[in-house]
């Protein structure tokens, strides 16, 4: 017979993150900085970490888990690595911020450039949101034209253009998804589904000469990981190109965790524009965009396309990027990446086929998700049902109590970083033979 374990009340299991949560509801809305943090789709109270160190975190009240989500992807190279903490240390002890150019974020620059062709200039910004709302401003001004394309399950940040929701089919006009977004805000976004070029080419003949830009994760891991046929991406790639709009590809998450080259090199693919954040940062708040010199020409002070940042280009975010960077090229770090990625596919299947309910692994990389789906692991944007999701709830608090940290939602992704050791994936695939067995 199913059953759920019975689990301790969180103020006993985690009193210290119990009662800071109680104090930052007061205080912050929801108790957090970030919805998914709440756990209002599994249940419970959040856990308050206090400290990180290679593949594990820390909670208030001392226990330690296997970390799976890497604060959701930047830490490639896992918790507090050595040579970013030593760099970020000597980065800070000269000033925090300057207001000015300097010579790290030239460094980080030419990094970027170098490791993606597509990318002749890039702009640094604070944040992926911030990233994807100024890629999509300068492929307006550039075009010259008004309409976004963007792709059903794919999160490009909570800029009020981007935030609509879609209905499967034919492409729909943008309704807001978020209350405080006017309908005129969203007007000129049309959403589309994913893995459907005859939608995609539909669009283009009713309104090719007002569309600016397609934008798409060419990864998408924001609505379960789904990953895409080469062939569609390289459909819109031509649909473009045909008819005279910029393709973006969001690279915030597969940025430089993919590959060296993201997933444009992955895919042999090369977009317009790109944006990027994550792993760029090494753990700091860092976002950015690049593109063609002729394209990147028309931002201010050159151009006539207004973007600026206070903290953009910060020194010491530039030079956790750049430490993180430094040790991914000089031990093989993506190569290395793949082959834990693979060891751990291995390590579970035996699991997953033992599962009482269906649970499909899917993986690229150091990518991947656990679908719930029923029906198989989808590569559109499908609705888990309440069945489908009370079971992930009560796969995570199983294995949260066997000392392992996925992501509060099923929905989301996880992330291995170098720091994964081999017994840290026995671990994990033990950990969720004995999950799966008391929830089923």
């Amino acid at each position: 017979m199913s059953h759920t374990p019975q689990r301790l009340p969180d103020a006993e299991r985690s009193p210290h993150s119990a009662e800071l949560y109680a104090r930052a509801r007061r205080v912050i809305p929801g108790g957090v900085s970030s919805p998914v943090r709440a756990f209002r789709a599994v249940g419970g109270t959040p856990l308050f970490m206090t400290r990180g160190a290679g593949a594990e975190i820390f909670d208030a009240d001392g226990r330690r888990y296997l970390d799976m989500v890497g604060s959701w992807g930047p830490l490639i190279l896992g918790h507090a690595h050595p040579a970013v903490i030593s760099a970020v240390s000597e980065a800070l002890a000269n000033g925090t911020t300057f207001g000015t150019p300097c010579a790290q974020e030239v460094q980080l620059a030419e990094r970027l450039v170098a490791a993606y062709p597509a990318a002749e200039q890039v702009r640094f910004v604070s944040s992926g949101t911030e990233a994807v709302m100024s890629a999509v401003r300068v492929a307006r001004a550039f075009t010259g034209r008004d309409l976004l394309v963007k792709f059903a399950g794919c999160y490009h940040g909570h800029a009020d253009h981007l935030l609509v929701a879609a209905g499967s089919g034919l492409a729909t006009f943008g309704r807001p998804s978020s209350a405080g977004v006017p309908e005129p805000f969203t007007a000129c976004t049309r959403v589309l589904p994913l893995d459907d070029e005859a939608a995609a080419a539909a669009l283009f003949e009713r309104e090719g000469t007002r569309v600016a830009a397609v934008i798409i994760e060419p990864l998408p891991a924001n609505h379960g990981l789904l990953p895409q046929r080469r062939d569609f991406l390289a459909a819109l790639r031509r649909l473009t190109r045909v008819h005279g709009a910029l393709l973006i590809f969001d690279e915030v998450i597969t940025g430089f965790r993919l590959a060296r080259g993201g997933a444009a090199q992955w895919l042999d693919i090369a977009p317009d524009l790109a944006t990027f954040g994550k792993v760029i940062g090494g753990g700091m708040p860092v976002g950015a965009f690049g593109g063609a010199r002729a394209i990147m020409a028309r931002l201010a002070p050159d151009g006539d396309t207004y973007q600026a940042g206070t903290l953009s280009g910060n020194p010491v975010a530039m030079t956790a990027g750049l430490a993180t960077l430094e040790v991914l090229e000089r031990t093989a770090g993506w190569e290395r990446l793949e082959s834990s990625g693979a060891e751990l596919e291995r390590l579970l299947q035996p699991v997953l086929a033992r599962s009482p309910f269906p649970l499909h692994l899917v993986r690229q990389g150091s990518l991947f998700w656990l679908a719930c789906h029923e029906a198989g692991a989808p590569r559109t944007a499908a609705t888990l049902s309440a069945a489908e999701s009370a079971r992930f709830a009560a796969l995570f608090h199983a294995m949260l109590e066997r000392g392992v940290y996925l992501p509060p939602s099923a929905y989301e992704t996880c992330f291995l970083s170098l720091a994964h050791s081999s017994s840290d994936l026995t671990r994990f695939a033990t950990a969720l033979r004995e999950s799966l067995a008391a929830v089923g």
